[in-house]
């Protein structure tokens, strides 16, 4: 019962994320208000399905937080990246969900992208990339919120 509670606590987290983002994005665009209101809405629509798909992916998840580590934040288009190395250290293949936040140099949370690393093989490590849904500005650092695996 621990890991559902856990695993609505991440959705929460994401879907807080998500508004934040959404309505942050469509801000500076020079559109009326109603304009990107309608833009907020369609992304937000959008972004909470597949949130909400990820989280009930989950449904089993165990905390996994030490078993992933991150690098350094690259930006690529002005969108930030960072390796994000998942070790398993189980004897059977497990999926990953990591919840990577990338903040700017005062602390504020700027973006948190929801990755998932599939089948990674018992006793090895596997490497991949989050990447900001949007342009950040400005010097960026991440780090993980939440880590789940089953």
């Amino acid at each position: 019962m621990g890991y559902v509670r856990g695993i609505r606590g991440a959705g929460a987290v994401l879907l807080a994320v998500v508004l934040t983002a959404g309505a942050a994005g469509c801000s500076d665009s020079g559109d009326s208000p109603s304009d990107a209101a309608s833009k907020a809405g369609g992304v937000l629509s959008s972004a909470t399905a597949e949130a909400q798909k990820k989280v009930d992916e989950f449904k089993d998840g165990a905390e996994a937080k030490d078993d992933v580590k991150i690098g350094g934040v690259t930006k690529d288009d002005g969108r930030a990246t960072v390796p994000v190395k998942v070790t398993n250290k189980a004897s059977s293949a497990k999926t990953y969900l990591v919840l990577v936040s990338f903040k700017d140099s005062g602390g504020k949370r700027l973006d948190t992208v929801a990755l998932t690393v599939k089948d990674v093989a018992g006793g090895t490590s596997q490497k991949e990339t989050a990447r900001s849904h949007r342009s950040l500005d400005g010097h960026v650092t991440a780090d993980i919120l939440r880590a789940l695996r089953h």
